[in-house]
C-alpha cells in the first residue's frame, strides 16, 4: 500500500466526521430546531442493528457495519429530505461511496462498496435488517421527541413502522411506542 492509499483512507475518515455536524433535516418540517446529527443517527441505528441481527439470527457484526455506512453519502449529497426527494435527483449511494473511497487501499474500497452496495440492494438478511434498523431508529427518535413536547412526529412513526420487515423490528417498534424513554433511569424493584 503506497503513502496516497493510505492518505486516502484518512481523507474518507476525515469527510466521515462531518456527519458529526450534518443534522437529520427532516425533523425541521415537524418543528424540532436542533435535531439530532447523521453520526447520531447512525450510531443508534448500528446498536439497533446489533440488537435486530441477533433476534433474527443474522450476522450482528455485518449488519452494524452496513448500518455504520448507510449515510455515509450524505457527506456529499446531505440528508435530504422525504419531499425534496420527489423534485431532487441524487446520484446513487454506490455511486457516491465509490468516489469517497476510490483511492483508499484495494481491500478498503472492496470492503465499503461491498457494504453499501449489500445494503442498497436490501436482499440479504443483514440488509434487510439493516434497513429495519435504520427506520426503527428513526421511529424512536420520533417517540423520543414526542415525549419532549414536538407533536407533529406521527408521519415519522407510520411511515417508519410501515416499512419495517421483520418480526423483531416489528415488536421492538410496539414497545418503543408503548414504552417511556427515560424509564431505564428507575432501577426495577429488588426482590427480597
Amino acid at each position: 500500500m503506497s503513502d496516497d492509499q493510505h492518505a486516502a483512507a484518512m481523507r474518507f475518515i476525515f469527510e466521515a466526521g462531518v456527519l458529526k455536524r450534518a443534522a437529520r433535516t427532516g425533523w425541521w418540517f415537524a418543528g424540532v430546531k436542533h435535531p439530532e446529527s447523521i453520526a447520531e443517527h447512525s450510531h443508534r441505528t448500528a446498536l439497533i442493528g446489533m440488537i435486530l441481527a441477533a433476534m433474527e439470527e443474522a450476522d450482528p457484526a455485518r449488519v452494524t457495519m452496513l448500518c455504520v455506512l448507510h449515510d455515509t453519502q450524505e457527506t456529499r449529497v446531505t440528508d435530504i429530505p422525504h419531499i425534496a426527494k420527489r423534485y431532487l435527483t441524487a446520484a446513487p449511494n454506490t455511486t457516491v461511496t465509490a468516489d469517497q473511497v476510490a483511492d483508499c487501499p484495494p481491500n478498503v474500497i472492496d470492503t465499503i462498496t461491498a457494504a453499501v452496495a449489500e445494503y442498497e440492494a436490501g436482499e440479504t438478511l443483514e440488509a434487510i435488517v439493516a434497513r429495519d434498523a435504520d427506520k426503527l431508529e428513526c421511529l424512536v427518535q420520533a417517540v423520543e421527541y414526542r415525549h419532549q413536547g414536538i407533536d407533529n412526529v406521527q408521519r415519522w412513526i407510520d411511515s417508519s413502522r410501515a416499512a419495517l420487515k421483520t418480526a423483531s423490528a416489528h415488536r421492538l417498534a410496539d414497545a418503543a411506542l408503548t414504552g417511556q424513554p427515560l424509564a431505564w433511569l428507575t432501577p426495577p424493584p429488588n426482590p427480597k
